[in-house]
């Protein structure tokens, strides 16, 4: 089994203490009342989305399956009404996932259903992004490239969710020129005999309900689980330090665009080796002799 332990919940938390505590130390934490007096927390439920924005297109992002060939693992497969999405939520599809939405730019009335706590951190206000998922859905293991500090504010049904520190990069296969581990890395069910590395395997898991909020630290993986259908607003603080600024930058500039060009220039070949490469490195660096 994986060595995880609880993330702490607490109720609510001062400015003071937050920093002190978590966000100076890195340790993640839900806040269960931190959304008490939002709008968010009373309103927002599937019907309320389609009174808002049901006729609005909506990008939608497939989780059941790895990219494949030319196309870049973060583009989009198709586009949907928002209200034809929520009703195929509604009859069981846990494949597609609304990704990185944006409230500001397409639905901005939900702006008036949520406000931005005083507790210590410096929003990046003009990204508001939500993302959905249907029961069953699971989100590849990954950090975000923007290394940012997130609060991530949750709605709807029960959402599972697993947290690795930077430092336990080594042991999660991750695919060269990603953000990702490798595809077939399953926290949940972990395969032992092909990915040994994931014994010493440590990190944090926590379930969320209706109004909880997950504070994610800068550069933490994350593999989540929709046990019911459900749906985040993450607010973002972005790096601020010169030497994790230059990080996020590289991220965003080099190594996305690299995987990107690549990816359409050789196509499978370039998925192939990544993958064949996140196995070799971490067996090697890890000295564990197995390929």
């Amino acid at each position: 089994m994986l060595k995880l332990q609880p993330i702490n919940c607490i109720e609510m938390v001062s400015q003071k203490e937050f920093i002190s505590t978590y966000k100076k130390q890195e340790i993640p934490v839900v806040i269960r009342q931190l959304t008490q007096s939002w709008g968010a927390r009373r309103k927002w439920n599937l019907d309320y989305f389609c009174e808002i924005a049901g006729d609005n297109m909506v990008s939608l992002y497939g989780g059941g399956e790895r990219a494949k060939g030319r196309r870049h693992q973060h583009a989009s497969l198709l586009k949907m009404r928002f209200s034809d999405y929520i009703e195929s939520l509604k009859q069981g599809e846990n494949k597609l996932r609304m990704f990185f939405y944006n409230i500001l730019d397409e639905a901005p009335k939900l702006i008036e259903d949520f406000f931005y706590p005083e507790i210590g951190l410096n929003f990046f206000k003009k990204l508001p992004v939500m993302f959905f998922g249907g029961k069953g859905a699971k989100v590849q293991m990954h950090f975000d490239i923007d290394l940012a500090d997130i609060l991530l504010c949750h709605f709807g049904g029960k959402k599972r969710v697993y947290l690795f520190a930077p430092e336990q990069k080594k042991y999660l296969y991750h695919v060269p020129f990603s953000f990702s581990a490798l595809f077939d890395v399953d926290i949940e069910q972990p395969d032992y005999e092909r990915f040994p590395a994931l014994q010493h395997l440590q990190g944090f898991v926590t379930e969320l309900n209706h109004g909880d909020v997950l504070y994610i630290p800068p550069g933490f993986w994350h593999y989540i689980v929709y046990e019911e259908i459900g749906f985040s607003l993450s607010l973002r603080a972005f790096p601020r330090q010169p030497q994790a600024l230059m990080r996020m930058l590289f991220n965003i500039i080099v190594i996305r665009n690299v995987e990107g060009v690549m990816r359409k220039l050789v196509g499978q070949r370039w998925n192939d080796r990544n993958e064949l490469n996140a196995i070799r490195n971490t067996h090697r660096d890890l000295g564990l002799g197995k390929v």
